[in-house]
């Protein structure tokens, strides 16, 4: 399974946006900073994010963006299928063509299994979950309620 870059960027973004756990606008510029990611890259993906409804954007100069609901309702397949489509999990692990239950390549019956629990796992994977485990992971020993007193990225 590949991740795009541009879907990479855009976890991180929506994570950091959770982090925050915020209702206000954050603008593009505060986040490439905090990412350490192009602005002009990081508009690109943020619009694809914004079209798919997982983000609201606001323009003018208190303009940006934050999340379209609540952190916990965002999966990271949501964030994937809206970057990167839903080919990732549909296509053959292969790629040949005409792959299916009819005509199976030799891997179809092993991916098929690994296709659902992958997809079960990025399903659960709420923007929550990922921002909770990241502040896990950068302040160990800290609660986790400190969360949302600490911008980590």
């Amino acid at each position: 399974m590949y991740l795009s870059k541009s879907c990479i960027h855009g976890l991180r973004a929506g994570i950091l946006l959770a982090s925050k756990n915020s209702n206000s606008f954050v603008t593009i510029k505060q986040l490439s900073n905090e990412l350490d990611i192009s602005f002009y890259f990081l508009t690109k993906v943020l619009q694809q994010m914004t079209k798919a409804g997982l983000l609201e954007s606001y323009k003018g100069p208190n303009g940006g963006v934050k999340l379209a609901r609540e952190s916990t309702l965002i999966s990271f397949m949501d964030v994937v299928e809206a970057i990167d489509g839903k080919a990732l999990l549909e296509d053959c692990a292969l790629s040949l063509p005409g792959c299916g239950i009819l005509k199976p390549c030799p891997m179809h019956d092993q991916w098929s299994v690994m296709k659902q629990e992958i997809s079960a796992m990025l399903n659960d994977a709420t923007l929550e979950k990922l921002a909770e485990m990241n502040y896990a992971v950068k302040n160990p020993g800290a609660e986790i309620d400190q969360l949302h007193k600490k911008s980590f990225f």
